[in-house]
């Protein structure tokens, strides 16, 4: 799986902004806080953990990574940041009311075991996000450009994995014990600056940066010069507009 390891800063300078794009949709799913607890997993630099916080949840943030606590912790101040790692997260049974994974099931080993770790500490609400159309299709064109063969994402062994479609992800939560799995897809523009989309290749995060990373000098200049290429054709005089979609899912603990 990718590993993570330092990148907190990378992330969020890039990727986190995106994924956060899931934070209305999410909200909403779960309802009005009503003095209701919620554990955000995963939870990265704390951007969406920070999101239910502003609107009314008691929010615990949990991310195994130092160098994204440390981000969390700095960005925002007053939110809750505990280490801790699916599918053994460090809560007793039913220790919150709602439980969120944002883009995390996607990069575990053993999804089924991590969407079980999930449940297992929520009270009632679990939900869980995935992409359906990931931000690696931009990398591919990339590559494609330059002349350079971009690498086949690692693929779980086939008793662990799931088809990474809506209804994919609903059958790997029911296979999990999840209760009433609800999976919709939402679709959204991110509007990125290619400097922050080339903070992602450049601190190796994700696919893109550990395929940049591994480039020899030349191939690495080749690979700038064609991402320099394929935002200016896609640019609309700034931000690169890129279309993602994401899979959600709402369903019980039990």
């Amino acid at each position: 799986m990718k590993d993570w390891g330092g990148r907190g800063e990378a992330y969020a300078a890039s990727y986190a902004g995106l994924c956060a794009g899931t934070a209305d949709a999410l909200l909403s799913a779960l309802g009005a806080p009503e003095d209701r607890s919620l554990l955000d997993v995963g939870a990265g630099t704390g951007l969406l953990a920070a999101a239910f916080a502003d609107a009314g949840w008691a929010t615990t943030a949990c991310e195994p990574e130092p160098t994204m606590r440390a981000v969390a912790e700095r960005e925002h101040p007053g939110l809750r940041v505990v280490d801790g790692a699916l599918p053994d997260l460090p809560f007793v049974a039913s220790s919150f009311d709602a439980v969120v994974a944002n883009f995390v099931l996607n990069h575990v080993a053993d999804p089924r075991a991590s969407a079980r770790g999930l449940a297992r500490v929520s009270a009632g609400l679990v939900a869980a996000t995935i992409w359906t159309t990931s931000p690696s299709w931009l990398w591919v064109e990339v590559c494609e450009l330059a002349g350079l063969t971009p690498v086949t994402g690692e693929r779980l062994p086939p008793e662990k994995d799931f088809e990474r479609t809506a209804d994919g992800f609903e059958r790997m939560l029911r296979d999990a014990g999840w209760q009433n799995p609800e999976v919709s897809e939402l679709t959204w523009t991110w509007r990125a600056e290619p400097s922050a989309l080339w903070a992602s290749a450049e601190g190796g995060v994700g696919g893109a940066g550990l395929f940049y990373g591994g480039l020899d000098p030349d191939d690495r200049a080749r690979f700038r010069e064609a991402f320099e290429r394929v935002c200016a054709t896609r640019s609309t005089g700034g931000p690169v507009p890129l279309s993602h979609t994401a899979a959600i899912a709402v369903g019980r603990a039990r």
